[in-house]
């Protein structure tokens, strides 16, 4: 088992990680009924695809020696009516002005993101647009 989730009312779930007990509670957004006081169900699935290629790319840059701190990735979630759906996911990387990479190794960490396990796990009919922006 992976996790636990409770119902807790409200339209608020709390999730258990079984290996390491750290909790994440939901809430339906305000479009939809909720408090939108965390993250939604569908908030996690495109965050979950930023932290994942996020990720990747810090393996790949382990290995290549390249120092990723600092790197942050934003995620506009796009939903689509009829029925309600993540319909797209738009992410964009910004890289520190103090990393130093070379037009291959750009490629290469590039690459890696595009091969996590999340975004090879994404349904084709959501749109993925992502942007490198390398400073």
């Amino acid at each position: 088992m992976t996790s636990e989730i409770i119902y807790k009312g409200t339209l608020r779930t709390e999730a258990k990680h079984l290996q390491s007990n750290t909790i994440i509670e939901t809430d339906a957004p305000t479009d939809n009924q909720g408090k939108g006081e965390h993250f939604s169900p569908t908030d996690l699935l495109a965050t979950s695809l930023g932290s994942c290629m996020l990720t990747i790319m810090g393996i790949k840059a382990r290995d290549m020696q390249v120092a990723l701190e600092g790197t942050e990735v934003s995620i506009q979630k796009i939903m689509k009516s009829d029925p309600r759906r993540v319909g797209g996911i738009d992410v964009y990387f910004k890289f520190p002005a103090s990393l130093h990479v070379d037009e291959k190794q750009k490629i290469i960490l590039e690459r890696a993101a595009m091969t996590c396990p999340v975004a090879k796990s994404i349904h084709p009919d959501i749109e993925l647009k992502v942007n490198f922006s390398w400073q």
